[in-house]
């Protein structure tokens, strides 16, 4: 009895991969092995960054934040704090855009945490 061989399922299964592997460099692109052991890697590193771009974001609004704030005679720390103080309920993602394109409605958040904390 002759031997079963992949046939249409293996070549479905391969090139479902290397389809994957579209513009990877080198052999990744071309070889089975290469590829799939790259686009489990790809993979993995999708997984993890998905957490990190949300990480980097927050840092990003952190920072100019803080420069907004020291501008305007603040640590940032100090600013949260006035913020809070006030009942100024606004996320960082939305302080960092205030902080980048509109100077003067972020002169006036700064001016509330200050009221506040005084």
């Amino acid at each position: 009895m002759p031997r079963t061989k992949g046939g249409t399922v293996t070549r479905k299964r391969r090139k479902k991969i290397l389809k994957l592997a579209k513009g990877y460099r080198g052999s990744k692109h071309v070889q089975f092995k290469a590829a799939s052991t790259q686009v489990f890697v790809s993979r993995k590193y999708a997984f993890r960054d998905r957490k990190q771009v949300k990480r980097e974001f927050r840092k990003l609004w952190i920072a100019r934040i803080n420069a907004a704030a020291r501008q305007n005679g603040l640590s940032y720390s100090k600013l949260m704090h006035g913020l809070k103080l006030a009942g100024v309920d606004m996320n960082r993602k939305m302080l960092a855009d205030i902080a980048y394109n509109d100077e003067k409605a972020f002169a006036e958040l700064a001016e509330t945490a200050k009221k506040a904390l005084a």
